[in-house]
């Protein structure tokens, strides 16, 4: 951000804390606000934040036009995994996920909603996961704003100049559409199925979404996948008639629970059903995906343009097993450098989500890495070098008060059918920047 744009928002916070210092009536109304729109992890309402967060236009383009060339890469991935055995292998796929993932959808595009997650420190941001499965949060930045422009200075400083809000969520319906158009569907407003475990936490943005998609004339239910039947023609949850499976559920969760023949899948391998995300995006949603974007005998799957942006903004990262390989250009034992210089490495569980099984080997004394490193041999995980995450002064309220906290920050783009629109601002104190991991979460403002 330029020093000007900065001096404005260093302004703002002042403002917010000298006039609401200790506004108790204030934040009790926006932690009622935020119960009320759906905005919890838990019970506990995810956004304990004075203001949004902003980014200059130029550097959301940046971020975006990065998001969207790696995300190309991560398509051009899958259809080599799909051809070539040694690319397949190197993911570590379960079986059963393999089958499923070599079952054409219906639709040329991987991966119809995804999110990149990434550290932004400076001029420079990495890409840390990519969450091409099931990306969640997609209504919180509408939800978000609802609840800051109750505080009167936010709401002025926005109207006194130029700024973009995303809108993930309408360009979500819009993709569904796209690809439920090209996987042969024919209704003008086809019936869609959000389709999780009931009681899941995520539940509350459910609802929202289904008010969202029915306001524009498409009948919606929230279905768990254990109510599905199909009768060879058309698959249902209960009387609803599924035309676009919108599939929250994740695609383990489901294999654990069901056998392979199952209404969904066997309503998904006939072709009678149109799902988003689809199996196949199991692929790049594995952290073994970035070890293969950042492994230079991969190489030969990217174009240059796709090499360049990989090189700059997606961290060193590998499969964790007894391997030599190149390390900024010089050969190494992979475990012996994992020993020797944990202090620049995490640990990630191959697939998993909310920052469960991550060991940071800068916070890990040397015995509980070495208990780590033999954790992860007998697993499937993945090493990656440490990103660089910059801390920002935030103002955070409690019940008392609001008060300036310097917090690591993180901005995680969404893209629909390979296009960014949006994405969460997570902030937190600790270096996992999660919600799930007690995180909290605000709005994004794109400054013109």
């Amino acid at each position: 951000m330029n020093e000007k744009l900065a001096a404005c928002v260093r302004l703002l916070d002042e403002k917010i804390i000298a006039r609401h210092g200790r506004d108790r009536q204030l934040f009790r109304q926006l932690d009622e606000a935020q119960r009320k729109l759906g905005l919890l992890s838990g019970d506990r309402p995810f956004c304990p934040f004075a203001r949004p967060h902003f980014l200059t236009r130029k550097k959301y383009m940046e971020i975006s036009r990065a998001a969207e060339i790696i995300a190309a890469a991560f398509e051009t991935m899958t259809r080599a995994a799909l051809e070539n055995e040694d690319v397949m292998r190197e993911l570590d796929l379960t079986e059963r996920e393999e089958e499923m993932a070599r079952i054409d959808p219906g639709y040329q595009g991987v991966c119809n909603s995804s999110r990149l997650d990434s550290f932004i420190c400076g001029d420079d941001f990495k890409f840390l996961e990519y969450n091409a499965e099931t990306p969640a949060g997609i209504i919180d930045q509408m939800q978000i704003e609802k609840v800051l422009e109750m505080i009167p200075e936010v709401k002025e400083f926005l109207d006194g100049i130029r700024h973009f809000r995303p809108r993930p969520h309408e360009k979500l319906l819009a993709a569904l559409l796209a690809d439920y158009r090209e996987f042969g569907g024919r209704k003008e407003h086809p019936n869609i199925a959000i389709v999780d475990w009931r009681g899941v936490s995520t539940f509350t943005e459910f609802e929202v979404l289904k008010e969202f998609f029915e306001s524009k004339g498409n009948p919606t239910v929230i279905a768990d996948p254990r109510e599905m039947e199909y009768d060879g023609r058309v698959l249902r949850a209960g009387d609803f008639e599924i035309d676009i499976f919108y599939k929250r559920v994740l695609i383990h969760e489901f294999q654990d629970e069901f056998e392979p023949d199952n209404p969904f899948s066997n309503a998904y391998r006939d072709g009678r059903v149109f799902m988003a995300n689809s199996f196949r995006t199991k692929i790049p949603h594995k952290k073994a995906s970035l070890a293969i974007a950042s492994d230079e005998r991969f190489q030969s799957l990217f174009s240059g343009e796709q090499i360049e942006m990989i090189r700059k903004h997606i961290p060193w990262t590998r499969r964790v097993r007894e391997m030599k390989t190149v390390y900024h250009g010089r050969e190494i034992d992979l475990l012996e450098h994992l020993r020797r210089e944990r202090e620049k490495f995490l640990l990630k569980p191959n697939d998993d989500y909310g920052g469960s099984g991550i060991v940071l080997g800068w916070e890990t004394a040397e015995s509980d890495w070495e208990r780590a490193l033999e954790t992860a041999l007998q697993g499937s995980f993945v090493a990656q070098e440490r990103a660089a995450v910059e801390k920002i002064n935030f103002p955070v309220y409690t019940e008392d008060e609001i008060r300036p906290a310097e917090l690591l920050i993180d901005f995680d783009p969404f893209l629909f059918r390979g296009r960014v629109e949006g994405g969460l601002v997570r902030l937190s104190s600790s270096a996992l920047v999660n919600v799930a991991q007690g995180g909290g979460e605000t709005a994004l403002i794109v400054l013109e």
